[in-house]
Parts: structure tokens; C-alpha cells; sequence
């Protein structure tokens, strides 16, 4: 953590050590158990204390790491509960979005919408699995958009971060990109016919194959989830 890593100096940079560090956690670099120091990271960051610390808590608020008054922060292990309720509350959420996405699908929309299946096509291609872990946010993201919903997306953005971290684990054998674009490729073919019904259902399988894949991530990474 001791090497340097710019930020812009046009954004905030407290948003930008949180999405960095939080990008750390997901994609399995800083593992449970981590403690994280606000001075190493004030230098990895070439900043002052305070944005880390504003950074820390913001991680701490979406169930990342811990806050110990007096003994430091560090990377909490994956609550099983936490990635649980956070899946059922993506759920309803999200097929709530593409339902009322069916109703509202231009064709300008549906052609983002397929240039994004286009590039999740290519990440795989070239075995890019950050880029495809990315590009399936930003699928979801302009789903919520094509609703007319933001707030949607950013109230599941906000409880996934947990479940990010299965997800990540999940991607080279667990839920593979090829089987993940399949199910995103059965929601845009639904919403192209502005049936309901059938996006629903598409987004359920979709979305159902989180909760199936912690049982198995738990079984390989014990060590890693906590039952809370």
C-alpha cells in the first residue's frame, strides 16, 4: 500500500479512495482480516488524513470493513446474512426496474443497452474479467435508467458491496461470464418485446444465481464469511 496511486484532482477525492479501496476489497486484493491504516493510505494517496478517514467510513457503512475505536479498521469477513438480505432486497428491486423498463424501451435505448452485451461480449473474448465484472454494473445501471429510476440503482449500489465480493470469487468457475451474458442476453430479447412477464422471470434466474454461488464460495474460502 505504500506505492503511490493518482487521483483526479477534478473529483472528490474522498469518493475516489473509497471506490479504490472498495474496488481492493471486491476484487479480493485486500483479503478479510486486513487492518487498513489511515497513514498508509494518506501516502499510497499522497493526501491528508481526513479524506481516508471520511473514505473508511463510508467502507464501513457498506458492511466492507470495521471501524475499531482504538485499535484500528480492518476488512470485515463476508457476512453470509448480510450477502442473504442484500440479494433479496437486489431482487425485488431490480425486477421491479425491468418490469417497468418493458414499458419504456425506445430503440435508443435498447441500442446502449445491446452495445454494452457487445462489450461484455469482447471482455470475455479477451478474457477480461474486471472489465466484464464492470460492464455487468453498468448493464444493470442502464436498466435503471431506461426505467427512469437512478434512485433504483443507486439504493442497490449502495447494498451490494458485500455481495460484490461472491460475486468476484464466483466469475472463473462458479457463475462464468459466458453463462452470466447468456441471462443478460434473455433480458434484453424480453425487453425488446415489451413483455413484462418474461423480463421478470429472466431477471429472477438472473439474479437467483448469487444466492446459489455463496454456498459453494463458502465452502472453498470457509475462513473468508462469518455467519452474521
Amino acid at each position: 500500500m505504500s506505492s503511490s496511486t493518482l487521483l483526479n484532482p477534478t473529483q472528490p477525492v474522498n469518493q475516489q479512495i473509497y471506490r479504490i479501496l472498495r474496488r481492493d476489497i471486491v476484487h479480493c486484493l485486500i483479503p478479510p482480516g486486513t487492518p487498513l491504516s489511515e497513514k498508509e493510505v494518506s501516502i499510497r494517496f499522497e493526501v491528508s488524513r481526513q479524506p481516508v478517514r471520511e473514505a473508511f467510513i463510508k467502507l464501513a457503512e457498506t458492511g466492507l470493513v470495521q471501524i475499531r475505536p482504538q485499535r484500528g479498521t480492518y476488512v470485515n469477513k463476508i457476512s453470509v446474512s448480510q450477502v442473504k438480505n442484500g440479494c433479496f432486497v437486489r431482487e425485488a428491486i431490480e425486477r421491479a426496474v425491468v418490469k417497468r423498463a418493458a414499458s419504456m424501451a425506445t430503440d435508443e435505448h435498447l441500442y446502449m443497452l445491446e452495445q454494452l452485451l457487445n462489450q461484455q461480449r469482447t471482455a470475455i473474448d479477451r478474457n477480461q474479467m474486471n472489465d466484464f465484472f464492470q460492464l455487468d454494473d453498468e448493464f444493470h445501471q442502464q436498466l435503471a435508467l431506461v426505467a427512469d429510476c437512478r434512485l433504483a440503482w443507486d439504493t442497490v449500489e449502495n447494498i451490494k458491496a458485500t455481495m460484490d465480493r461472491v460475486r468476484y470469487m464466483s466469475l472463473d468457475h462458479v457463475t462464468p461470464p459466458e453463462m452470466l451474458l447468456s441471462q443478460h442476453h434473455e433480458i434484453f430479447d424480453a425487453l425488446k418485446r415489451h413483455d413484462e412477464h418474461d423480463v421478470d422471470q429472466a431477471m429472477h434466474r438472473h439474479l437467483h444465481e448469487i444466492s446459489q454461488s455463496i454456498l459453494l464460495i463458502r465452502k472453498e474460502k470457509r475462513d473468508w464469511f462469518s455467519e452474521e
